[in-house]
């Protein structure tokens, strides 16, 4: 495969100038579509609006909604004038958002009024009171000094915002001849997206990419699924993981194919919008696909016109990707690991791979990526069927952590090779199958949750001597988060002080579901806490006191 050089931009541009009125986005429940012309023509005009309100190349650019129409034309609009696109998760609390904004120096903040229990509106005026009298694009924040701009996506006006009409009308004060100026100015390799992860350290760091990584990835992604121009994806996973804004869109966009929008997971919407718009392909974690083939209305839908599609996030039960290929139609499913810092895709089955191929492995190298297994003692490469940290090298690997040189030599080596933390082993056929996590990285369904993140948290609790949080198996998820304290003396703690400390301050997906107050913690006898006893010390509690783990 030939390694392409455009920009994000440039894409955009050559599908608009070649296939104007093809559909490229299309929103099935409000019959929303935007030919590939009539998009690049609001991204230019978006793109316009920020050079007016004053963002430049560099600029940290935050987006905090769902997948809302806009999301999409913020993200081509920034990668036009070489603003940097920080994704936030939706799922964030108020702890998370500072952090996020002061970490990633957030120029211009993108926002919707909010996200199920969480009102984004009421966050960011309890961290930024000076909205309220400064006026809009002038704020000065003293707790967030880079924050400039703060832009609500929608017609509503709030105080010290501007809203997306109104920046796109600003945009026509802004002579075109700037932006293509600045568009000329741009490179391939340029980082134009950062999204956050956490490691060991437990403070979650900005992973940036570039328009190579992610253009790259996302035509590998497609290729590996035997993509054309006409397919039609539904992407019902989030855009501010890589699997929605990569896997996704960077496979749409690199084939000039059509995508397919839900805002949010709703297995009946998903459904329907595979059968109104027939949909070639389908996206989702292993608990998607299972809500959606138990959901009593499975059967009233014509889902003939899938083909294929991408199982990811977590491992998938071979009787659900028999059903998926069978009853789903979806006959070419591929299953693709990797992680953000390798854009995402590092490995993938392929489409003639055999069903148990693609439930029990992670298939083998995307084209134009090396992978190896490593002995994480020695370095040495592992042979067949040993155990090691998987690693991969190539355009993929990420230009490095914000702000955060050493993490990033600790993650890539000297040689190019990206670290995952994950362990592995390489089959006599040539696939590799993840065998663990040298991490004590928790994974509930398809969200990856790092328990040192959460036991900073914790430790504001002037109660809690010792956190330590681990993963409790779970049927439906894979895992639950555990939380196992030790209180000090003379002090006490409820599980419900626990869970009353985490509401509206971290995700749900984080809150502790389980919590143990514990005397001692299981240790090595070099004095290191094993993770891996307390969960089994967790579900042993669960099940002697006859508590079900969901």
């Amino acid at each position: 495969m030939q390694l392409l050089d455009y920009t994000l931009g440039e894409i955009l541009e050559k599908w608009a100038f070649e296939t104007p009125d093809k559909e490229f986005i299309v929103y099935p429940d409000r019959d929303l579509r935007f030919t590939y012309k009539q998009f690049n023509d609001r991204v230019d005009a978006m793109a316009k609006g920020l050079l007016y309100i004053g963002v430049r190349p560099g600029d940290k650019v935050g987006i905090w909604a769902k997948n809302i129409p806009d999301w999409t034309t913020v993200m081509f609009a920034t990668a036009k004038i070489g603003a940097v696109l920080v994704t936030i998760n939706t799922n964030y609390k108020l702890s998370e958002l500072e952090y996020l904004l002061k970490d990633a120096d957030i120029n211009t903040l993108f926002l919707v009024d909010g996200f199920r229990d969480s009102d984004y509106v009421e966050m960011i005026f309890q961290l930024v009171p000076e909205l309220k009298n400064q006026p809009r694009g002038e704020i000065k924040s003293s707790r967030f000094p880079e924050l400039k701009n703060v832009v609500f996506i929608g017609q509503q006006k709030h105080r010290g915002m501007f809203n997306t009409n109104e920046l796109i009308l600003l945009g026509n004060h802004v002579d075109d001849l700037d932006l293509e100026t600045i568009k000329e100015s741009l490179n391939c390799h340029d980082v134009i997206n950062m999204q956050y992860t956490s490691g060991t350290t437990g403070f979650p760091k900005g992973v940036m990419l570039s328009h190579h990584n992610i253009i790259n990835n996302g035509y590998a992604t497609g290729q590996c699924q035997k993509f054309t121009s006409s397919e039609r994806l539904l992407v019902c996973v989030p855009m501010f993981h890589c699997f929605g804004s990569v896997l996704g869109l960077s496979a749409i966009i690199t084939h000039g194919a059509t995508m397919v929008f839900t805002e949010d997971f709703d297995p009946v919407m998903v459904l329907a919008s595979v059968q109104k718009e027939k949909c070639t392909a389908l996206y989702g974690v292993p608990t998607m696909f299972i809500a959606e083939l138990n959901h009593p209305m499975f059967d009233m839908f014509d889902l003939s016109s899938l083909r294929t599609g991408i199982m990811a996030g977590a491992p998938c039960p071979i009787e659900t990707m028999k059903q998926v290929m069978t009853k789903m139609n979806m006959k070419d499913v591929i299953i693709v690991y990797g992680q953000t810092e390798s854009s995402p895709g590092m490995t993938a089955t392929r489409t003639h791979n055999s069903p148990e191929v693609r439930s029990t492995t992670v298939g083998f190298e995307y084209p134009n990526v090396e992978v190896k297994i490593e002995n994480p003692e020695t370095g040495e490469e592992c042979g067949i069927e040993e155990q090691g940290e998987i690693c991969c090298r190539g355009y993929n690997v990420m230009k490095g952590y914000y702000k955060n040189e050493e993490a990033t030599k600790k993650a890539i080596d000297s040689e190019g090779w990206l670290h995952s933390g994950d362990l592995a082993v390489k089959t006599k056929d040539g696939f590799f199958r993840i065998t663990g996590r040298i991490k004590d990285m928790i994974i509930r369904g398809g969200e990856n949750i790092y328990p040192r993140e959460i036991e900073n948290f914790l430790y504001n609790m002037p109660q809690i001597e010792t956190v330590e949080v681990a993963g409790i198996p779970s049927p439906k998820y894979g895992e639950e988060v555990a939380a196992f304290i030790k209180v000090k003396e003379g002090q006490s703690l409820s599980e419900e002080d626990i869970f009353d400390f985490c509401r509206g301050q971290i995700a749900r997906f984080k809150t502790p579901k389980y919590v143990f107050f514990v005397d001692e913690f299981p240790m090595t006898a070099s004095g290191k806490i094993q993770k891996f006893k307390l969960s089994e010390l967790g579900a042993k509690i669960c099940k002697d006191k006859g508590i079900e783990i969901t």
